[in-house]
């Protein structure tokens, strides 16, 4: 990707002198990676990555660089965050924030084998384990996805497209919205999010590092379990209909490393289903409200129903 912020060299180094990290060299920007400036910064000392968040909040920054510090101190293979001189995790560079880190070695692989889908399960199901319990006080500084969220957001996008198809749409969405089921003892968690290739690294055949953050919030642990399933058994480019058989086939994989409670099987539909709502919402301007991507798996999955989905994936 393009850097979406330029930094001189003097910049750089001005930010890297406030840290124990070494003196500033030089810097690659990455050309994989999200809506975020991201370089490979090199130093007297090795070499580290600069993350410059261009749509973020403080809090929504501190909320991921606490969780990643967490992570680390449960050994989960993920980028540390580095505390600046003054004991902070965030730097505000011209107003907005910053994070030195760890720098992972690896390699995306856009077609993952067998054995390397498995360790990204695994390694899903183990950060689930992890973040079940734990709590940030910059929660609330996160899109945490619920219902809740996606009629708000559905609702604001609607206002700002304004047209006749934006709010037929929105009528169709809220519709759907009210036909969940998520009872409030459903699991719940942070999630990642965001499988896609850029953001997980692989050294030797084997899972090195689960990167970028910026999407993780506290939603359904289910959520991510969705994400994997849409990564194999259901990509928009390669599967129209869902592959039941690869879905169950990623769900007992994760069903090894941490067991599903009969409400998370029952739900599961309900999980399914707001996932695709809150795509829905970031594609919103996307298709006609009488035939567009969304609504087709959403009534797929109508036709399928409540309790043959059930069965296909748990009977």
């Amino acid at each position: 990707m393009a850097l979406k912020t330029e930094f001189s060299e003097s910049e750089l180094a001005q930010i890297f002198a406030n840290f124990n990290l070494g003196k500033y060299i030089d810097a690659t920007p990455f050309t994989d990676g999200t809506v975020q400036t991201n370089m490979k910064i090199k130093t007297s000392e090795g070499q580290y990555v600069f993350r410059y968040y261009e749509n973020r909040t403080v809090n929504s920054v501190s909320f991921e660089t606490n969780f990643l510090r967490y992570l680390k101190d449960h050994n989960y293979p993920c980028p540390a965050p580095f505390k600046n001189k003054y004991g902070s995790y965030v730097g505000i560079h011209k107003q907005k924030p910053y994070v030195i880190f760890e720098f992972m070695e690896g390699q995306h692989i856009k077609e993952p084998n067998e054995n390397q889908k498995k360790q990204l399960i695994q390694k899903t199901a183990e950060l689930h384990h992890i973040s079940k319990n734990y709590t940030s006080i910059y929660k609330e500084d996160r899109w945490n996805y619920s219902i809740e969220l996606c009629r708000d957001l559905a609702q604001q996008e609607s206002k700002r497209i304004n047209t006749s198809n934006s709010r037929e749409k929105l009528s169709w969405l809220e519709n759907e919205l009210l036909k969940l089921n998520l009872p409030k003892s459903l699991p719940m968690g942070i999630c990642h999010a965001d499988f896609n290739f850029s953001n997980i690294l692989y050294k030797d055949d084997e899972f090195n590092a689960l990167l970028d953050f910026d999407d993780a919030n506290y939603t359904y642990l289910l959520f991510d379990l969705v994400v994997l399933i849409e990564s194999w058994a259901w990509r928009h480019d390669v599967n129209k209909l869902l592959n039941m058989e690869e879905a169950k086939e990623i769900i007992i994989e994760y069903s090894k490393h941490r067991r599903l409670s009969d409400i998370e099987k029952n739900h599961l539909f309900d999980v399914y289903k707001l996932s695709i709502l809150i795509d829905c919402v970031w594609y919103f301007e996307r298709g006609d409200v009488k035939d567009f991507y969304e609504k087709r798996k959403i009534d797929y999955l109508d036709q399928i129903g409540r309790e043959v989905f059930y069965q296909e994936l748990f009977g």
